[in-house]
């Protein structure tokens, strides 16, 4: 999880650009919640399997979950300023 967390939070990164905080530990947390935003998306709204292995599957799912939490996040943080 950690690995496929790693990767995904790294591509969201690089799909997303900006002045995110965090270094490391921080794209892998997200890409790790991403994974499993991802997963409710794909099995709650479109039906899909259930992803239990390390696969290209897994890795788009995760960067789609935590591209969509990183668009979250910035919404957040732009209506505080």
């Amino acid at each position: 999880m950690i690995v496929i967390g790693l990767i995904a939070g790294m591509l969201a990164k690089w799909v997303m650009p900006g002045p995110d905080p965090g270094g490391v530990i921080i794209t892998i947390l997200v890409g790790i919640a991403g994974a499993f935003v991802g997963g409710f998306i794909v099995q709650s709204l479109f039906g899909g399997p259930e992803i239990t292995r390390i696969s290209l599957g897994a890795i788009l799912i995760a960067t789609l979950g935590a591209i969509v939490l990183l668009a979250i996040y910035r919404l957040i943080t732009r209506r505080a300023v």
